[in-house]
């Protein structure tokens, strides 16, 4: 488990590395500060689930074609986004002070806030060596099954407003209808196999779905 996640989160990291590596000296002008700015937390964001959260998640392993799978998506996505933000982007003087901008970080900020939070709780559900179903507890779980992957979607809608691009909305289309669907699946799953779980919780959007 801890390993596959890895593999598969290492590759978006590596390939932004490379491509900021690679930029020309003096590439960067005021019009890129922006794009840089946005550029750095979702590196760190991807650092964390490379070399922290794999070697934190209890579960089962994954099959080997769904590693290979995360890869490929994970160094073409890494590519997209890195090659858009160092080489193409190019933003007004006053970006960061735009509407745009402020409240896209600060919804990516909220996201990550709750993605990683949801996570912790889902980590603490299992003991070491343990692979049994418990209802998660606390924080968004209050409200929804899949807090973890709000939390996610909401990250990425964040960073494509505050970038304002189009590879970046398509990787939060995609994150959406990715993940979104798994949500429902677990909150169904949960539904099915514990007779006491909240009825009043939703699957993926507190209070609506």
């Amino acid at each position: 488990m801890e390993s596959s996640m890895f593999l598969i989160q290492v590759s978006y990291p590596a390939k932004g590395l490379v491509l900021f590596l690679a930029v020309p000296s003096g590439h960067f002008c005021s019009g890129r500060i922006p794009a840089v700015l946005v550029w750095g937390p979702t590196n760190v964001v991807f650092e964390g689930l490379t070399f922290i959260y794999p070697f934190l998640t209890r579960g089962r392993p994954f099959p080997l074609h769904i590693v290979y799978f995360g890869m490929l998506f994970c160094l073409y996505n890494g590519f997209l986004q890195g090659y858009y933000l160092i080489y193409c982007a190019e933003y007004p003087t006053d970006w960061c002070s735009n509407i745009r901008f402020t409240s896209g970080m600060l919804l990516f900020s909220l996201g990550m806030g709750i993605n990683i939070h949801s996570d912790l709780l889902l980590r603490q559900l299992r003991k070491p060596g343990e692979t049994t179903y418990r209802i998660p507890q606390g924080g968004l779980f209050t409200y929804v099954s899949g807090a973890n992957y709000f939390g996610e979607i909401m990250e990425w809608f964040g960073y494509a407003i505050a970038t304002w691009s189009l590879p970046a909305f398509a990787f939060a289309f995609f994150t959406l209808c990715f993940i979104g669907p798994r949500a429902i699946h677990h909150h169904r799953f949960y539904l099915r196999t514990f007779t006491d779980y909240p009825k009043s919780r939703k699957a993926l959007i507190p209070f609506i779905f």
